[in-house]
């Protein structure tokens, strides 16, 4: 396969004395720019009793620091018409900005203030602890939401991999503003910490405003979580209102660390896209769901494969049966055509990342995390283009030999699980 005939640009990585990592990603083309601080503390670095505090200190980082309150921080940001955004993963809390290009160190040093000096102030908390109930609430009406919540303890029980990032309500109803102070100083260190910024800026300086803002981080040590031991669960359950049994079929992963791209890529031979043998089946040819897709999650920590699908009480073991016999033809045979499919279309979907400057950064920050190093396109296109036929049959045969996880929540039936058993073995 070909390659881009112009390359990308190439990430510049420096490491601070104190651990802390610099990403800058020229990008001169652009007259925006974007600034980013990723965090090596998500959810599965969480200790059971404070799940969910990750997400909460990602909304309260902005309602205050030690020079600025919450509407100055808001001011800051909008009176340069920068456009600020937040996340908390699995993996890792990121805190972004972008605008200008000519205001991207004021973006750094903004971020630094934000991640360095919150004060979580308590009135600010107790008004922020509605909302993110009010976000909870939100969430738990969600049938594939809780689907995915379900999955996770399906595939982990209780291993820290498979704690809902938003946490518990009850958590969310309890923690203090000591709780929130002692895990950012815990947590938040040099060792753990990787900041990038993309677009037209000047790589030296950007070092320098890094080192400003975050140079005197205590170092820490990087943060590890011990991998999860696969369990391969079956579970149902009923949700009042829904119309529909939303269902999740899959296992385990390796994770990103280990460097094993096959998953990837017999998830995308199993589902990527309306030719793939997974819509085929189960949509053209028996009309038993309207949405299907198959994904490998593959993060820090663990990795999952993934068929999801949302169908009704009445096709639900029908749909389940027809996935299973799926994965088993594809432990035994995997078409040239649909592997030739899905290498083209990851390859598109990477070279599309090119093109989002954010993304680009996210996935330079979880490749320092996980590597030590950022991969450069052309080491990615080649891992996924060598990926045959033999090892996307093994990992469908690793998967069936785990045993699959399968959840289905909504409008389920009577003994869904048991159920779904009989339909995955039948």
């Amino acid at each position: 396969m070909s390659t881009p005939t112009a390359a990308p640009p190439v990430c510049l990585v420096t490491a601070l004395p104190n651990g802390v990592r610099v990403a800058v990603l020229p990008l001169p083309h652009l007259a925006t720019a974007c600034a980013s601080v990723f965090v090596r503390s998500g959810s599965a670095h969480e200790p059971r009793a404070l799940a969910g505090i990750g997400h909460v200190i990602e909304h309260m980082a902005f309602k205050g620091t030690t020079t600025r309150d919450a509407q100055r921080i808001n001011l800051d940001a909008e009176r340069l018409g920068a456009e600020v955004l937040a996340h908390t993963d699995k993996d890792h809390t990121a805190f972004q900005m972008r605008g200008l290009a000519e205001h991207a160190l004021d973006f750094v040093r903004m971020l630094g203030d934000i991640v360095r000096h919150p004060t979580f102030p308590a009135d600010e908390l107790e008004r922020e602890r509605q909302v993110l109930l009010h976000e909870f609430a939100e969430v738990e009406d969600d049938p594939m939401d809780a689907a995915y919540r379900l999955f996770d303890h399906a595939c982990f029980g209780l291993h820290p991999a498979a704690q809902p990032v938003i946490g518990t309500r009850a958590h969310i109803e309890r923690l203090t503003r000591a709780d929130l102070l002692g895990f950012v100083q815990r947590q938040y260190t040099g060792a753990n910490v990787v900041v990038g910024v993309a677009g037209a800026v000047d790589a030296d300086a950007v070092v320098r405003a890094v080192d400003a803002a975050f140079g005197d981080m205590p170092a820490g040590t990087p943060h590890t979580v011990a991998p999860p031991v696969y369990r391969g669960d079956v579970r149902a359950k009923a949700l009042a209102g829904s119309g529909q049994a939303h269902v999740l079929i899959g296992g385990a992963l390796p994770p990103l660390a280990a460097g094993d791209d096959a998953g990837t890529v017999a998830a995308a031979v199993l589902g990527e896209g309306m030719s793939s043998p997974l819509l085929q089946r189960v949509r053209e040819q028996r009309p038993l769901a309207y949405h299907a897709t198959c994904a490998a999650d593959v993060l820090d920590v663990s990795g999952q494969f993934v068929v999801e699908a949302s169908t009704s009480a009445a096709l639900l073991d029908d749909f389940v049966h027809e996935v299973a016999v799926l994965l088993r033809r594809h432990a035994e045979r995997v078409d040239a055509v649909d592997l030739d499919r899905a290498r083209h279309q990851l390859r598109v979907k990477r070279l599309r990342a090119l093109e989002a400057p954010l993304q680009r950064l996210e996935e330079a920050a979880l490749d320092l995390f996980a590597f030590g190093r950022v991969r450069e396109l052309d080491e990615v296109l080649a891992r996924i283009d060598a990926v045959d036929a033999t090892q996307v049959r093994a990992t469908f045969e690793q998967l069936l030999a785990d045993g699959l996880s399968a959840v289905a929540v909504g409008s389920v039936g009577r003994a869904a699980g048991e159920r779904l058993r009989r339909a995955l073995a039948r």
